[in-house]
């Protein structure tokens, strides 16, 4: 039976997702039906992700030395709050793995999301510095980017403390993290900030504007973080001017109009979810700078599909192909 094609401007069903994540999905569909996140549900969201985080060991067994720092905040804000994890038995000036966590712009604390880069720190022997930024909507946008960018400085400015190398410093994160990864390496940028090695930007939040082919293809959609949780994202990071024409590239890095000069970027999303377009879009952009990008788009792979379900072999392959970006980086 012949089927129908999308019209101009439609974009048409959404992906099939991958079977592995069918059961886990529907787990999920079950908690979360009747409720959608919105603005007024974000301090109960918060505390039932404080309630069921298991937080990872930051020490792996005595891997790191662990201790707090503070950097300090950018004019008028308070010092930001900085995680550092030394290898314990690495000597000499060691690469640092900046991590920027992830969680909607609205929730989560440097050990969220941590568990990967504490592996990726002990097959390289770096260091890893997590940032503790100041969290919306109570702490609109420039917060979170420019407390990210103090906590970079720092990192650099302090390296030969923390036994770092300040020319070999990777910053990564995934999904708000990831975007915020990104407007802080434009931040470097037109800074004359630290020189990055590279960015590693795992499943990003791009674009608050909400005309992609793939944000439209999520919309009402059971599957996590979908359009209308897009939104309420971006609502609390930029309240009334998401969408709108003077949103800054430092808060939405899909609206930068020069992607030139900025470091090796990893770039990863799954097919079934709302990021793809923009974060395909925006590896394109690097590339059309001159710039170098690798893009990887797992078929089927949902939203934050490895957190989902971190045995599936989509999973798997997604981190190993970030830790094969990381050895091309850190060993050439």
């Amino acid at each position: 039976m012949a089927t129908s094609k999308p019209s101009a401007g439609d974009p048409g069903p959404p992906p099939p997702v991958d079977p592995e994540f069918t059961a886990a999905l529907a787990a999920v569909e079950r908690l979360v039906e009747g409720s959608r996140l919105s603005l007024e549900s974000i301090p109960e969201r918060r505390a039932e992700h404080a309630a069921a985080f298991i937080p990872p060991d930051p020490e792996r067994g005595g891997a790191f030395r662990v201790r707090e720092a503070a950097a300090p905040g950018p004019d008028g804000a308070p010092d930001v709050r900085l995680l550092v994890c030394r290898p314990a038995r690495a000597s000499g000036p060691r690469p640092v793995l900046y991590h920027v966590h992830g969680g909607g712009m609205f929730l989560g604390g440097p050990l969220f999301g941590l568990e990967e880069v504490l592996g990726w720190a002990e097959e390289f022997a770096a260091v890893v510095v997590s940032v503790d930024y100041r969290l919306a909507p109570e702490n609109p946008h420039p917060a979170p980017v420019e407390d990210c960018y103090a906590g970079l400085l720092w990192t650099a400015k302090e390296a030969a403390e923390i036994g770092a190398d300040p020319d070999r410093i990777v910053i990564a994160g995934g999904s708000a993290g990831g975007g915020l990864a990104a407007a802080t390496a434009l931040l470097a940028r037109d800074r004359g900030g630290p020189a990055l090695l590279g960015q590693l930007l795992a499943c990003p939040m791009l674009d608050d504007r909400d005309a992609t082919a793939s944000a439209a293809q999520m919309g009402g959609s059971p599957l996590p973080w979908n359009r209308e949780d897009n939104r309420v994202g971006w609502t609390a990071l930029l309240g009334d001017r998401r969408g709108g024409p003077d949103v800054p590239p430092y808060a939405a890095p899909a609206r930068a109009e020069d992607l030139s000069g900025l470091p090796p970027a990893f770039l990863d999303t799954g097919s079934a979810e709302t990021f793809r377009t923009e974060v395909v879009q925006y590896a394109e952009r690097i590339w059309s700078c001159g710039g170098r990008a690798e893009l990887h788009v797992w078929p089927g792979g949902v939203h934050c599909f490895d957190a989902l379900l971190p045995e599936a072999a989509m999973s798997r392959d997604a981190r190993r192909a970030r830790t094969a970006w990381l050895h091309r980086l850190l060993d050439g």
